[in-house]
Parts: C-alpha cells; structure tokens; sequence
C-alpha cells in the first residue's frame, strides 16, 4: 500500500507537471525512461493546456480512470478529457495496474488517480456546485444521486464513487445572509429539514 501510495503520488506529479511544461524533447524522454510502460490510448488533439497552481487529485475505487472520466462529463457537459494513461506497477511497487486522467470541468481541471480500492471519500472534502436557478440544482442532484449516488442533507448528496458536492443555487447565500433577521432565521430553519435545496420554501 506504501509503496503503491508513493508511486502513484510520483506519477501524479508528472501527469501535472512534466507532461504539461514546454521542456525539451530531450528533457522528455528522459522522464519517460523512468516511468514505468505507459499506454496513453487514443491522442486528444487541440486541447487547450491550463496553468493551474493547485489541481484537485480525486483517487478512486477503481482502476478504470477513463470510465470516471466519462462519469463526471457526462454530468458536466461543458468539461473535456484532457489526458488518460495507463501504468503497469513495477514489481518493486507491489505490481498491478492502474490509470490517471485530466478532465477539465468549467474551466478547473482535475487529476483522476485510478488506483483501487485503498482510501475512500468522506465529508470533509467537498465541492459545491453554484446554481443559477432551481432547475439547475434539480439536474445536478439528480444526476449526481443516480446510479448509486446517496442523498443527504443541507444540499449535500455524495455521487456513486463516494465524492461529496453541495448543490447550492446562488441566491440561497443572499437568503442566509441577508440583512432582516427573520429572513435569514427562515431560509436556515427550513435549510435543516431539506436534503436537495428548494428554494421556494426557504423565501
């Protein structure tokens, strides 16, 4: 597990960094020489590169990153898949197979480790989705609380690989945060009775 841990942390850090920097052709090789066998599949052309300071790693319970990849696009439908590769493990890492991939979603992107199933998901990472309006907030909770996908409270609903989002529509901030006293004691009261937010019966 160690060692699976810490080779697939490496292997982050080049999908990050090194495949994304303008180094040599030089340069690039002799990373690849250090890499383990790498399939990188069907090339994606004209995509559009994105110098991120942090990028968000979501490690899942599988080993198949392109079929998380095409989950979350399917629900995000403005994203891209941007990098999808495939590792074999050398012996001295424990073996096995596993895949990462770069999604890019609204203009954020997202690193896909793929590893199996050694850590999971839990609240205290989540990530909130801003809505414009109602019917936006019905899509995204029920896209996410399908296939597997579990509803919970306060508009937090947790997706079928465990990730944790809040599906909140931005005026919601404007009602708990308001300036009358009875407004904001209102939208907070009826907040704690609902799992997805209905705006209607926060007013």
């Amino acid at each position: 597990m160690n060692k699976l841990l810490f080779f697939a942390t490496i292997v982050i850090s080049f999908t990050t960094s090194c495949l994304h920097s303008g180094q040599s052709d030089k340069a690039d090789k002799s990373i690849n020489q250090n890499l383990p066998s790498i399939d990188t599949g069907k090339t994606i052309k004209d995509k559009k590169m994105i110098i991120q300071k942090i990028t968000p790693s979501l490690w899942v319970e599988t080993t198949d990153a392109k079929a998380v990849a095409d989950y979350y696009l399917s629900i995000f439908k403005d994203g891209q898949l941007k990098e999808h590769h495939k590792y074999k493990n050398p012996p001295e890492a424990g073996g096995g197979d596993f895949e990462t991939a770069i999604i890019e979603i609204n203009g954020i992107e997202f690193n896909i480790l793929a590893a199996g199933p050694y850590v999971k998901f839990n609240e205290s990472v989540s990530f909130v989705i801003n809505c414009k309006d109602q019917a936006e907030v019905d899509y995204y909770w029920n896209a996410l609380t399908a296939n597997g996908g579990q509803e919970s409270s306060c508009g937090w609903c947790k997706d079928k690989y465990g990730l944790s989002w809040q599906v909140v529509p931005v005026e919601y901030f404007d009602l708990i945060n308001n300036a009358d006293p009875e407004v904001r004691e209102k939208a907070m009261t009826n907040t704690l009775k609902q799992k997805k937010i209905i705006l209607s019966e926060l007013k």
